[in-house]
């Protein structure tokens, strides 16, 4: 990337789709659903209201100097802080691009505005949707999502399904499992009876392997993944990301941060204001740097420092 800009981060390596541009359309944690995985953290402000949260003409200028001066991505992602939909002009974003270049877009959603028609109509312009859906009643549903309260499973999964009807590009579902909350065998086979009503083209399994919102949420291991694709049917794929990427950005960002941890211990969100970098690329070379045991975490007054092992 050429200069830094405000609402554009990355491109970052994404095992899912491959050097891809993430676009911010949200601020911090505006979002309907407050997940307990979340890699961002609690939602703060969890809301269904659709405004233009963010200036449309600055994303869209942001994109036309991006194309004009660097340009190279496998997808251009709205995805960021928050739900990206809620953000009242995100089809005009989408269209942008589309127009502009040959690049796919990929819209990541938790599905909770599908249930509107024009919100599915904007989303049914990208090439990619992804959606969540981890949970198979509304029980399970409120303990894994902790949706606004005016949101049911049942009109999220009759959206998806909607769109299906409708869109002529690629839907993808992700199903986010917890060990000990949506693990079970038999969990698995009610979600694969909702996926198998929604036909999605591809259905992928991740787990916590970046640090999640709430202490409780450990990762589930790759091979019980493994053995839960092959009950939700439908070609499903493990796509958490357990091996640390040696690329060189991706070395020569990890080494930056694990030097200024050596030095003092720190938030995600400070480390973003330090180097200038999205929470969502922050959190990706700190759950690598976890995963290989080159730092821990550390709770205090409410807030998860990251350090070195021995600071």
């Amino acid at each position: 990337m050429t200069r830094n800009y405000r609402y554009l981060f990355g491109p970052v390596p994404s095992r899912r789709f491959g050097r891809s541009l993430g676009v911010d359309l949200t601020p911090h944690k505006t979002c309907s659903f407050d997940c307990v995985f979340c890699q961002l953290g609690r939602t703060t402000n969890k809301t269904l209201v659709r405004k233009e949260y963010v200036p449309t003409s600055s994303v869209i200028e942001e994109l036309h100097d991006w194309l004009g001066n660097d340009g190279h991505a496998d997808y251009v992602t709205l995805a960021g802080s928050g739900e990206p939909t809620l953000h009242s002009r995100f089809g005009e974003v989408i269209d942008f691009v589309r127009s502009t270049t040959t690049i796919p877009v990929a819209l990541l959603t938790n599905g909770s505005m599908l249930q509107d028609a024009e919100i599915r109509q904007a989303a049914a312009s990208a090439n990619v949707v992804k959606v969540s859906l981890s949970a198979w009643d509304q029980y399970s549903f409120e303990h894994i999502n902790r949706p606004h309260p005016k949101l049911t499973l049942k009109s999220i999964v009759d959206g998806i399904w909607k769109l299906r009807a409708l869109f002529s590009g690629e839907l993808w579902i992700e199903v986010f499992v917890v060990l000990g909350v949506n693990s079970d065998p038999k969990d698995a086979t009610k979600i694969a009876e909702l996926l198998g009503a929604i036909q999605p083209d591809r259905v992928q399994l991740n787990t916590a392997v970046r640090p999640p919102a709430e202490g409780f949420v450990q990762a589930v291991p790759q091979e019980h993944l493994a053995r839960l694709s092959k009950l939700l049917g439908l070609s499903a794929e493990v796509i958490a990301d357990f091996s640390s990427d040696h690329s060189k950005d991706v070395k020569a960002n990890e080494q930056t941060i694990l030097a200024m941890l050596a030095r003092r211990p720190c938030t995600v969100g400070q480390i973003a204001k330090v180097f200038g970098m999205h929470r969502n690329e922050v959190s990706k070379y700190i759950g690598k740097l976890m995963r290989t045991g080159q730092i821990h975490a550390q709770q205090e007054a409410g807030c998860v420092y990251y350090l070195t092992e021995g600071g």
